[in-house]
């Protein structure tokens, strides 16, 4: 396998788009696990960096829910479920670099119905980018 001249952290933009096709070009898969927690996304994370290996991190709107917490629920006026995917996002964010490995953050599929949790995520995408001029997620 070639090497893979990424910065370790979460990749977007060309980066991500190199990954892709690092993979592609070396026959390998990236493999892509759903997390609902800061635990869950550094376990995934330390499992990745001990194989030497990127990984996708997937937020659900079911995992942002519950790591906004299972007793909030979304309404016209709190959608916790975005919140709780782009706290997520930013923890993936603030850590991911120390791993050693590129972390792709993935927002998963959306049904029609979860829209007001997805549109949260973009709004916070192009906050991000505002500011450091690359969205929060990758994906």
């Amino acid at each position: 396998m070639s090497t893979l001249d990424i910065a370790p952290g979460v990749v977007t933009g060309k980066n991500l788009l190199k990954l892709f096709n690092h993979a592609r070009t070396n026959g390998y898969a990236i493999p892509a696990v759903n997390v609902s927690s800061s635990s869950t996304a550094n376990a995934v994370m330390e499992a990745a960096k001990k194989a030497n290996s990127p990984v996708i991190l997937q937020v659900s709107q079911g995992g942002g829910a519950f790591l906004g917490g299972k007793c909030n629920k979304d309404d016209a006026s709190l959608n916790i479920s975005g919140a709780g995917s782009v706290a997520l996002a930013l923890h993936v964010r603030a850590v991911a670099p120390y791993f050693g490995i590129p972390v792709v953050v993935h927002s998963d599929h959306c049904a029609k119905k979860l829209l007001p949790w997805f549109d949260q995520m973009l709004e916070a995408d192009e906050a991000y980018f505002a500011k450091f001029g690359e969205p929060l997620f990758s994906s």
